[in-house]
């Protein structure tokens, strides 16, 4: 065979397979990475959701009064008792029965009165309302371990990462989101 061709043919091989080391290389450099998750703790926080609960209720009144100191009842109460009263006595105690009977119907007649005053009510249906607050809780953001080069470091993400994370240059690739700290709804 002739030489030149051989030197050719070395020189291509060896080409060849520098060109493979370079590339494997190159490839490791640019293939991801990844670190052992050790630990993962969640970080919280309190809301509340205001709720607002309603019900039908029933609702007593009474009726307002058109006599409301039992004038009307006293007045008659004397009147029947007083009648009743001159009925029954006699001679001079005529006047006296007369008299207690007044009093004594009077007071009944006021009584009577203000007992129907008070049993005169009427019921009606209210639609009555109260907000509630529903305390909650939200994962916000998870503190996480991992192991890289024998060293536990710690990152906060958004997401649980599960038992790995991606890692370039020796620090964790978080994915571009934003953390949201403060959930929907009043916060406390």
């Amino acid at each position: 065979m002739n030489k030149p061709i051989l030197y050719g043919v070395g020189v291509a091989v060896i080409g060849v397979a520098a060109g493979a080391v370079i590339a494997s290389h190159y490839a490791g450099a640019n293939s991801p990475q990844y670190a052992d998750v050790v630990n993962v703790q969640p970080i919280t926080q309190d809301y509340t959701v205001p709720q607002q609960q309603c019900r039908d209720i029933q609702v007593t009144h009474q009726r307002p009064a058109s006599d409301s100191h039992q004038l009307i009842g006293t007045g008659l109460g004397a009147v029947v008792g007083g009648l009743l009263g001159h009925a029954v006595g006699g001679g001079r105690g005529k006047t006296l029965t007369t008299v207690a009977g007044a009093v004594g119907g009077g007071y009944a007649g006021h009584q009577i009165e203000k007992s129907q005053q008070r049993n005169d009510v009427y019921t009606t249906t209210e639609h009555q309302c109260r907000t509630l607050r529903e305390h909650k809780q939200r994962v916000v953001a998870y503190n996480v371990q991992y192991r890289w080069n024998g060293q536990v470091q710690q990152v906060r993400m958004d997401q649980d990462p599960g038992t790995r994370i991606e890692v370039k240059d020796g620090m964790p690739v978080l994915p571009i989101t934003t953390v949201q700290t403060t959930p929907q709804g009043n916060a406390q």
